[in-house]
């Protein structure tokens, strides 16, 4: 549905015996978004959240190490002000007054949700459900309890962290075990940092507290960092933090740990040989879990998988055809704006008998470390595999003018091709800004546009953006300023 054709409605009751005609269990990017999109619609909606308003992502995920990764990065500008002709000043970072300005853009956006509940007539209902029958939930609330009655549901629990099982390694925050939700909480910067997980959550901490001034060892297992993307955006983020002083090492695992006074010593393993790592903190920054225990969903009908709901396929429904399910609680793609389309989808089904499936081809994927890096589409690898016959370009921001005149050089862009009918398969970026740059290539994605309408496509200069015509053109042999 468009903006122009979206028509915000005035609620009517639920009929008969429902106390309300959408129940969204679960505040998060998804959550909120999909009851939101009900109430649009006319819905009576009601939104269920055990704790804080806007979930894992805006109070222990993305908004907040997004705060954070903020002001580390303007430590960097201070501190490399000199490759921009201004005259050195050693900066240093208030930690204090940095995690408070998190803490206040966290709250800020809390209760922006909370005023758009109100503003757009959605009830907002605090506690902890569980299925009593398809149709009711009971929620819990410092041991008082309420029971609502729903015509259809939108399971949005979300997900949280879960602990690796490694030999040795039993502790708490207190002892130095943290996991993404403690890091972004961290009461301090440790001086030795393992971090374990080279995905999204481990390179961006790894980026943090290095900036801050731990000594970080990141381990990754698999051969590159980042390994659900690209593989070369992984070799080249590894060299860029290599070069700026984290101990990178792929291709490894953390097998044991043992205490030591205050300390932990990691075993770290890799091929045959296993080197002893002394830190003060160990991070892990892999696992998540679906939120569904205690909540009776397999006794209303609810089917589950090993990763969590099962839907029926891209509507999102689950087997019980008025309850459907979106964002991280289904195990499928665990990003929130994926969890905030999917709302908008599932929402729209319910209140207008659409029927939509979701469409998943063109999701961009973002890490916010420096460079940042961002991705949409196929790999080279994956095109390859489904047997495409494929033709890649490349251009680096190095040979720019911008990124020379910012001092923001590293990085390329790379796409991915069919040489038959020259569609654009896959955009990966790594660089400044990239994470913004990215919509270019999910646009050309998502409209099925080919790599002649990408080189006919005028861009600005200077900007960052000219890479990605110079890889287009590079995928055809045309690239101008490629040396």
């Amino acid at each position: 549905m468009t903006g122009s054709a979206l028509k915000e409605k005035e609620q009517p009751m639920a009929q008969g015996e429902f106390d309300a005609d959408v129940v969204v269990i679960g505040s998060g990017p998804g959550g909120y978004v999909a009851a939101i999109r009900a109430g649009q619609l006319g819905a009576k909606t009601i939104c269920v959240e055990k704790e804080h308003l806007g979930g894992t992502c805006l109070n222990w995920g993305c908004v907040p190490s997004k705060a954070i990764i903020a002001s580390v990065e303007r430590l960097h500008n201070v501190n490399h002000a000199n490759d921009l002709g201004l005259k050195s000043v050693k900066g240093e970072m208030d930690f204090d007054a940095m995690m408070a300005r998190k803490e206040k853009i966290v709250v800020t956006q809390r209760q922006g949700i909370g005023s758009l509940f109100k503003k757009k007539g959605v009830n907002h209902v605090q506690g902890f459900a569980k299925f009593i029958d398809p149709h009711t939930i009971e929620v819990e609330k410092d041991g008082k309890t309420q029971r609502i009655r729903a015509k259809n549901f939108i399971l949005a629990m979300g997900s949280s962290v879960i602990r690796l099982n490694i030999e040795g390694l039993n502790g708490s925050r207190e002892d130095g075990v943290w996991t993404s939700d403690d890091a972004v909480t961290a009461p301090f910067v440790p001086k030795r940092m393992l971090i374990l997980g080279g995905g999204a959550v481990g390179s961006e901490f790894s980026y943090v507290f290095q900036g801050l001034g731990s000594e970080v060892t990141l381990v990754e297992m698999m051969p590159n960092l980042l390994p659900l993307m690209d593989s070369e955006l992984g070799a080249e983020l590894a060299k860029v933090f290599e070069r700026r002083g984290i101990k990178v090492k792929t291709s490894a695992s953390l097998v044991k740990a043992e205490r030591k006074g205050k300390a932990w010593v990691c075993h770290v393993q890799k091929g045959s040989d296993v080197e002893k790592i002394e830190v003060d903190v160990v991070l892990l920054g892999v696992g998540r879990k679906a939120n569904t225990e205690g909540m009776n969903l397999e006794k209303i009908g609810v089917q589950m998988h090993r990763r969590g709901i099962q839907v029926v396929d891209d509507t999102l429904q689950t087997k019980v055809p008025h309850i459907y399910a979106i964002g991280d609680v289904t195990g499928r793609i665990q990003l929130a704006h994926v969890a905030s389309a999917e709302g908008i989808c599932a929402a729209q089904n319910i209140v207008l008998g659409a029927n939509r499936k979701m469409d998943y081809k063109a999701v961009p994927n973002c890490v916010y470390t420096n460079p940042e890096v961002s991705s949409v589409g196929l790999t080279e690898e994956e095109a390859k595999v489904q047997g495409y016959d494929v033709a890649v370009g490349k251009f680096t921001f190095r040979w720019l003018a911008r990124p020379m005149a910012m001092a923001e050089q590293d990085g390329f862009v790379k796409v991915v091709c069919d040489k038959k009918y020259g569609e654009v398969l896959g955009v990966h970026m790594i660089g400044a800004h990239v994470t913004d740059l990215i919509h270019e290539g999910v646009a050309a994605i998502k409209l099925e546009a080919t790599v002649d309408v990408m080189v006919e496509t005028i861009h600005a200069h200077p900007t960052m953006s000219e890479a990605v015509l110079e890889a287009f053109e590079d995928s055809v042999g045309h690239s101008i300023h490629k040396l």
